[in-house]
């Protein structure tokens, strides 16, 4: 009988919970470990996780969550607003770039034309009918095209101050990462990281130059992209909000 007390008063591992924190009410999933001494607040694309110790009081946790209530806050919406909506291709429709949106201005006529953008708009025409495939098609022509000019110039730039010069820069259209380097000296930057915010872009791009320098991610390795980028904690976990491809 003691042994079943003592194993229903053992709390859940894991329970999906809310709070409300600065006048907002926040999901949040608490995790308990018996190998944790403190509370530990993450946020990533999934969210708010807790992890606290297996035995840790409620008033404790409630304490550390009001006293990061603004920081909860803050965070959140900046992984809301990185994790771009699914691209209609239609008239009015928001369309990502650099981590901005452009307004979808389409024309149909006789002739299929280059993309054009205009301030805040992108304008793209098609022959015939704007079938959203036709849009698709021309909207991801232009992406490649002004994907090649960016990473161009950011590989440029990064390759002068970190000391290295790269064989050749190609786009990619992997599904699975934003950027490699080979053995040979070849970076592939992902052309997907055209519709992310330049500093996420320029985190891949020093991330990729200094496998020129480690071919692994060993703690020197590290060491070459703080160099050139300090904040790239905080920015490899930003991209991981995206989905390459």
């Amino acid at each position: 009988m003691l042994t079943r007390l003592r194993n229903w008063a053992v709390p859940p591992a894991i329970e999906q919970r809310e709070i409300v924190l600065a006048g907002r009410q926040i999901p949040y999933t608490l995790k308990r470990s018996a190998r944790r001494r403190s509370i530990g607040l993450r946020i990533d694309d999934r969210g708010l996780t807790v992890s606290m110790p297996l035995r840790a009081s409620e008033r404790w946790l409630g304490d550390v969550l009001r006293g990061k209530a603004q920081w909860v806050v803050e965070k959140l919406e900046v992984w809301r607003q990185r994790v771009p909506a699914t691209v209609r291709y239609a008239e009015g429709a928001p369309i990502p770039f650099l981590g901005e949106p452009l307004t979808l201005k389409i024309r149909s006529g006789l002739f299929e034309m280059e993309p054009q953008r205009e301030s805040q708009s992108l304008w793209i025409f098609v022959r015939g009918i704007a079938e959203p495939h036709a849009v698709e098609r021309q909207l991801m022509r232009w992406y490649r095209a002004q994907a090649e000019l960016l990473f161009a110039g950011r590989v440029a730039y990064y390759a002068a101050q970190m000391n290295l010069q790269p064989r050749a820069v190609r786009l990619s259209n992997a599904k699975t990462q934003w950027g490699s380097c080979s053995a040979r000296g070849i970076i592939r930057l992902n052309h997907g990281l055209i519709r992310l915010p330049l500093d996420l872009v320029d985190y891949v791009v020093v991330h990729e130059l200094a496998h020129l320098r480690e071919m692994n991610h060993s703690a020197v390795f590290w060491q070459v992209v703080a160099d050139v980028c300090p904040e790239y904690q905080r920015l490899r976990r930003e991209l991981g909000a995206f989905t390459p491809g």
